[in-house]
């Protein structure tokens, strides 16, 4: 007999299929209107408290991922990214095995401070990009090899919002994640970044293209360049070495100082200037959040996430790995960061005999694979046009290896969870 929930939930996922490719419709804007259907059609009509107080669930989130851009245009706008680029290659160069692993964590960095694979690929994929075609790499495998170190640098620390958001929903605190991540993500940084360059790894010509590479700013402003991440770095980890220092402010207030340093650190710039377009870069995302919340919220009003949460509980061991291997990054053909929350939050609870800091850090890891699955594939379709790729499908075609073993080791450390933490926490 079919479930009443399970109608609603059809619904509300149909409604949003329909308005997000048919009607063309931003992502969040489609949830949103789901979420609304969904409350028609369980007959709440349109409960505004609902939808506000949904919409506003993921505001810490919000104010993270904007802080955090504007930090990186910072470092961007002064000199600070450019100037790493350029050292790595010149460093590297005849090394270039060590020179992509050095260039996939520069993509994957914009994302270890936004929580946003968007945010890596229109950052440092826009830097990277260039030097892997001088490489000798084909557009696609560039494109292919931006799109994963972005999607490992979402889910690696310090800001994972996946990991947020399903210790939200299970009133975990957002502590003692960062060697989990780092396990999660490092190895597959490498591997996946000498996997897909593997047929392309040789020494270039550092003196026929040196002249196309980013400048450094080192020799015109020496260490203080690099004060905005040493800035970063102590204040996130003042609770560990300088717990009585300063108070807690929270981690925006950490991002606007840190970026506020970087005004006067480095080459000059607009600070209000590119502070809007900071945000405005974000605002797909933030509206992602926005409607992720009123679509979880009216989940939770008409039974759904409920429904979802008893049938993941009861499902067999080796039938529940599998679904959470398949069905966390399929829901991210959604939203990543929507699977996070829809899914992730009932298979966390499913899972909560394991250690639940190293169960979330790989559930959020699986939540970043979804940008990777169409038709939203966020990062595959930005990395697709930073190197001028029209077919993003020849893309993800070279991320399916990877993408599979990412979740096969994610599911390894879930097994292991607990003798992982006796390691690790």
């Amino acid at each position: 007999m079919l479930s009443i929930e399970l109608l609603y939930f059809v619904v509300m996922v149909g409604v949003f299929a329909l308005s997000c490719f048919k009607f063309k419709l931003p992502v969040g804007v489609a949830m949103a209107i789901s979420a609304i259907s969904g409350c028609l059609v369980a007959g709440f009509g349109i409960p505004i408290r609902h939808l506000v107080e949904g919409g506003l669930n993921y505001i810490n989130t919000i104010l993270v991922i904007s802080t955090a851009m504007i930090f990186m245009k910072v470092v961007q706008y002064n000199g600070m990214m450019d100037t790493v680029t350029r050292w790595l290659i010149e460093k590297y160069y005849s090394r270039p095995a060590l020179l992509i692993i050095g260039l996939s964590l520069i993509v994957a960095f914009p994302g270890m401070i936004t929580g946003s694979s968007t945010a890596a690929v229109l950052t440092g994929g826009v830097l990277v990009s260039p030097v892997l075609i001088y490489m000798g790499f084909p557009k696609e495998i560039t494109a292919a090899v931006v799109a994963m170190a972005a999607v490992f640098g979402e889910a690696a620390p310090p800001v994972n919002v996946n990991a947020l958001i399903i210790g939200g929903g299970i009133d975990l605190p957002y502590i003692g994640f960062t060697l989990p991540l780092l396990l999660l993500t490092v190895p597959l940084i490498i591997f996946t970044s000498l996997f897909l360059g593997r047929k392309h790894l040789k020494t270039f010509n550092y003196e026929k293209i040196k002249d196309e590479l980013p400048t450094s700013y080192l020799a015109d402003f020496g260490i203080r360049l690099f004060l905005p991440i040493i800035i970063l770095f102590v204040l996130m980890l003042r609770e560990t070495f300088l717990p009585k220092l300063f108070p807690t402010l929270g981690i925006p207030i950490y991002f606007l100082i840190a970026a506020l340093v970087g005004v006067f650190s480095g080459k000059k710039f607009n600070f209000i200037k590119i502070s809007q377009e900071a945000v405005h870069d974000a605002l797909p995302v933030l509206g992602i959040l926005v409607g992720v919340g009123m679509f979880i919220q009216v989940m939770t009003l008409t039974g759904v996430r409920g429904y979802i949460v008893i049938n993941c509980l009861s499902l067999p061991a080796y039938l529940l790995y599998l679904g959470i291997a398949v069905s966390i990054p399929a829901f991210g053909a959604v939203s990543a960061y929507g699977s996070a929350s829809v899914l992730g939050v009932p298979f966390a609870l499913a899972l909560l005999e394991s250690n639940p800091v190293i169960t979330v850090a790989a559930l959020s890891q699986l939540s970043a694979l979804g940008d990777l699955v169409p038709p939203t594939a966020l990062a595959g379709i930005f990395a697709a046009q930073v190197v001028g790729e029209k077919n993003y499908f020849k893309v993800l075609k070279y991320c399916l290896i990877p993408a599979i073993i990412t979740a096969a080791w994610s599911i390894v450390v879930i097994i292991f969870a607990n003798t992982l933490a006796k390691y690790l926490l």
